[in-house]
């Protein structure tokens, strides 16, 4: 089987349930900064930093397919085959991010991006995921869109926020505080 069909060189792709639509439909937008996302997830894995966190970054990559899945569906395609989100998996992320900010110092000011390499990875990534995360909002407010995709998204993006402070801790990295001009 090659990798090229030719079926979307006039611009149109087809979702999950046989649906065509233009690549430039909001749910292409959506779950395209998703696999955007993911791509990130991965940098963020392959941190050596993040070495024992791999199987924890690998668990929300596969819940970023499976959020990816879920928005390339037709909406009401109820018989495509398809992985779930669970409200475990959001629990999970916020398991996650209460022992990570057990160890951390109180947040006192807001904290500019940076410091590292590897935990600037991190932010990017937290800000594509706030991006996929308004797509998202935006795409229910036209179409459906699981209630969990949302929350996942949200909360993914405040573990990625809580993952980067970990990572400058554990990394010797200074934290940065904006200090406003006033």
């Amino acid at each position: 089987m090659k990798i090229y069909t030719k079926t979307g060189d006039k611009g149109i792709t087809s979702l999950l349930g046989g649906k065509r639509i233009p690549k430039s439909d909001l749910r292409i937008d959506a779950y395209g900064t998703i696999d955007e996302l993911n791509s990130y997830m991965g940098l963020l894995r392959d941190q050596e930093v993040n070495e024992k966190r791999s199987e924890l970054l690998k668990e929300i990559q596969d819940r970023l397919f499976t959020i990816g899945a879920d928005l390339a569906t037709v909406p009401g395609k109820e018989k495509v085959k398809k992985p779930d989100l669970h409200d475990e998996d959001i629990e999970l992320l916020e398991n996650e991010m209460d022992k990570m900010e057990a160890l951390l110092p109180p947040l006192t000011a807001f904290i500019l991006p940076g410091g590292n390499q590897s935990v600037s990875f991190c932010h990017l990534a937290r800000t594509v995921c706030r991006r996929a995360e308004r797509i998202v909002v935006e795409l229910a407010s036209y179409e459906h869109v699981s209630e969990l995709v949302i929350q996942y998204l949200n909360r993914l993006s405040d573990f990625l926020f809580v993952l980067g402070r970990s990572m400058s801790q554990e990394l010797g990295a200074d934290e940065v505080t904006w200090k406003p001009r006033i």
